[in-house]
């Protein structure tokens, strides 16, 4: 059997969840033919289904193309996963058994995957513990729909800049299903609400600007000449100085730290 327009749609919300496709990422129906081996009756079905799902978007322009959430959308999204999260985990009983174990292997893959350099799995998989966690509580229609708002999120992280931390989010995944496994859901729905909270406020949605020509007016942005105390700096910064022990120039940087590079 061959590809249909759902394996289509899913690999697209995978690579979304991974970071591997940016916001505004155009989708060429011929591009993804060529790729998946199939007609582009087939890749046009599983774009309109994204765009029903919020996902993607078409123009006569410009076509398919992955959706670049404005401020108020991406506030919008957060407070749609607030109210499904909170509302899944609101006076649960404690979970049985086969839910807390697949969701302690889904956490050890997150350990491991921050231990790894795939950046995309790790992605994928600090998203997908919120989809799994529903499905855990036994809501697969909500699982399903917050797979959607996730993904948004994604793109909205990608998009603004999140600056949250992975093994922070990881470290949060282990304190709500902590809180799960003592039979504390209330515990467990403040810990979701002080992590998407935690999310949120790690993108940079104030600083952000809809003028379209922000980033290239900022860069063209005439340059101020040289005040007389700078002058002065800087023709002091060009005097001789002393050689370093291992006989570098103390004006030429310090090496970088690799570590900080990773």
């Amino acid at each position: 059997m061959g590809i249909t327009a759902t394996d289509i749609s899913q690999r697209i919300i995978e690579a979304v969840l991974a970071q591997k496709l940016a916001p505004g990422t155009r989708l060429g129906e011929q591009p993804l033919a060529l790729l998946f081996d199939c007609s582009r009756t087939i890749v046009r079905e599983a774009l309109t289904r994204l765009a029903a799902r919020g996902i993607v978007t078409v123009s006569a322009r410009r076509g398919w193309y992955l959706i670049a959430p404005s401020r108020d959308e991406a506030r919008e999204a957060f407070e749609a996963r607030r109210v499904i999260e909170l509302g899944l985990l609101r006076g649960r009983r404690p979970l049985d058994k086969p839910a807390l174990t697949r969701l302690k292997k889904h956490l050890a893959q997150e350990k491991a995957a921050l231990r790894g350099d795939d950046v995309g799995a790790r992605s994928f998989l600090l998203g997908d513990f919120h989809v799994c966690l529903a499905e855990c509580l036994g809501n697969s229609l909500l699982a399903d729909t917050l797979r959607d708002y996730t993904a948004r999120t994604t793109l909205i992280a990608m998009l603004y800049q999140s600056s949250h931390e992975a093994a922070q989010s990881c470290q949060e995944h282990v304190a709500i299903v902590a809180a799960l496994e003592q039979g504390d859901a209330a515990r467990a729905e403040a810990l979701m609400a002080a992590h998407l909270a935690s999310v949120q406020s790690g993108l940079q949605l104030d600083t952000q600007t809809d003028d379209p020509l922000h980033q290239l007016r900022q860069a063209l942005t005439p340059l101020s000449p040289p005040t007389p105390a700078t002058a002065a700096a800087s023709s002091t910064s060009r005097r001789p100085r002393a050689a370093r022990r291992d006989g570098s120039d103390p004006a030429d940087p310090a090496p970088a730290y690799l570590g900080a590079l990773l």
